[in-house]
C-alpha cells in the first residue's frame, strides 16, 4: 500500500507540474492533495468480480463507414440496421476517453430492431484527430457532418449523448438547432453537463487542509489537460478508475472495461479535449433545444453530478420539451455500462414515446 502511495504522488506531480502553467506546487502540496484522492479511492469498496458482463460483449452485423468533417478530418463510424428503412435512426455519441465500443450494450440491445449510427469522436477510437484546435464548438460541427453525411433525406435521427457526447449535443443545438424538428425526434442526455463540468467535478475530498486547498484548481485542470499515458487495468489505475468513473458498488467487468476504454484513448486527444471542456459553456445550445429530451445521471457520478442533470433539467421544462429526468441510485458516470439494462429500457421508451409523438411524414 504504502509503495501504492508512493508511485500515486509521483505520478500526481508529473501531472501537476506538466499542467500547472508554470505555478509552482510544491511536494508538500502534492503529497497531500494526491494522497487524499487516492485514500478516497482505496476506500471505495473491492468491485465484485462475479465474472464478465455478456452485454459488453462487441456485437456482430455493424458495419464501418467514414464521414469527412468539415475540415477535411476523417472520422469513423459504424451503422447497424437499415437506416433507408428505418423511421428514426438512433446516433450514439461518446464522450470523453471513450470509442464507439462504450456504447456495446446499447448496440446489443437496440440492433435488428433499429437502425444504429455511432462514430468516435475526433482523436478517439479510429477516428483522425486533425489539425483543428479542439474547442466545444467543433464537437457540434463534427456531429453536423455525421447527420449530413449517414442520415439520409426525410429521416429523422434521435441523440443520445453520454458526458462528452452530450456536450456534443448541446454544441451541435447552439449552431445548428434551428428547425431541428425536420432532423431530430428526440435527444437522451447522459451523464452530462452544460456548464463547469471540471471546476465542480467532485473527486478532490472537501477536507484538504488549508494550506492545500488553493492548489485544488489546478489538480482538477491538470487531470484533464496533461498528455500523460495510462497503463490499462494496473492496480492503480484500476482504483482511480473505479473511484474516478463508478459508484462505489461496481462489477469488475465494468470497472476492466471502463479503464481498457481510458487507456486506450490517445494521451494527446484526451490532453487536447480535456482543455477545451474547461471553458466551456452550452447553456445556449440547450436553451435551443426544441424536441423531447430525457436526462440520465447516476446518483453517485462524481465528474457530472446530478447538480448538473437538475439544471439542464430545468432549463427543458421551462421551454416545454423534457421528457424524463432519471437518477439511477449509486450508479457513477458510467451508467450505460453499469445500469445497462435499466437504460436500454429507458431508451426504448424514449423511442416509442418520440415515435408515437411526431409520426414520420409519407
Amino acid at each position: 500500500m504504502g509503495q501504492s502511495r508512493s508511485r500515486w504522488r509521483r505520478a500526481a506531480a508529473a501531472v501537476v507540474g506538466v499542467g500547472a502553467a508554470g505555478v509552482a506546487v510544491t511536494a508538500a502540496e502534492l503529497g497531500v492533495i494526491g494522497g487524499a484522492l487516492l485514500r478516497e479511492a482505496y476506500r471505495y469498496p473491492k468491485p465484485i468480480d462475479d465474472g464478465p458482463d455478456p452485454l459488453l460483449a462487441a456485437p456482430s452485423g455493424a458495419r464501418s463507414s467514414v464521414v469527412g468533417a468539415s475540415d477535411g478530418t476523417l472520422l469513423h463510424a459504424v451503422i447497424s440496421g437499415d437506416v433507408d428503412a428505418a423511421d428514426e435512426i438512433v446516433i450514439l455519441i461518446h464522450g470523453w476517453t471513450c470509442n464507439t465500443g462504450f456504447w456495446n450494450a446499447q448496440v446489443g440491445h437496440l440492433g435488428g430492431r433499429r437502425a444504429l449510427i455511432a462514430y468516435d469522436q475526433r482523436g478517439h477510437g479510429l477516428s483522425e484527430m486533425g489539425s483543428t484546435k479542439p474547442t466545444a464548438e467543433l464537437l457540434g460541427r463534427d456531429l453536423q457532418a455525421v447527420i449530413d453525411e449517414l442520415v439520409p433525406d426525410g429521416k429523422r435521427a434521435v441523440l443520445v449523448g453520454h458526458s462528452m457526447g452530450g456536450m456534443t449535443i448541446m454544441s451541435w443545438a447552439a449552431q445548428f438547432g434551428a428547425g431541428m424538428e425536420e432532423k431530430i425526434s428526440g435527444i437522451v442526455l447522459t451523464s452530462t453537463a452544460a456548464f463547469g463540468v471540471v471546476q465542480r467535478q467532485l473527486l478532490v475530498p472537501k477536507n484538504l487542509p488549508a494550506f492545500a486547498r488553493p492548489f485544488e484548481p489546478l489538480v482538477e485542470r491538470a487531470f484533464v489537460s496533461t498528455p500523460l499515458p495510462l497503463p490499462a487495468n494496473s492496480a492503480i489505475t484500476e482504483r482511480i478508475t473505479h473511484y474516478v468513473a463508478l459508484g462505489p458498488v461496481a462489477r469488475q467487468a465494468h470497472v476492466d472495461f471502463s479503464d481498457e476504454q481510458i487507456a486506450a484513448c490517445s494521451p494527446t486527444a484526451r490532453a487536447a479535449w480535456g482543455a477545451a471542456m474547461y471553458s466551456l459553456d452550452l447553456r445556449p445550445g440547450l436553451a435551443k433545444i426544441t424536441v423531447p429530451t430525457a436526462v440520465v445521471v447516476g446518483s453517485a457520478d462524481r465528474l457530472t453530478s446530478p447538480e448538473h442533470a437538475e439544471e439542464m433539467a430545468q432549463v427543458l421544462r421551462g421551454n416545454g420539451v423534457l421528457h424524463s429526468i432519471t437518477e439511477y441510485p449509486g450508479a457513477g458516470h458510467m451508467v450505460p455500462i453499469e445500469r445497462a439494462v435499466q437504460y436500454n429500457r429507458l431508451l426504448d421508451q424514449v423511442l416509442d414515446d418520440v415515435a408515437a409523438a411526431h409520426p414520420l411524414e409519407v
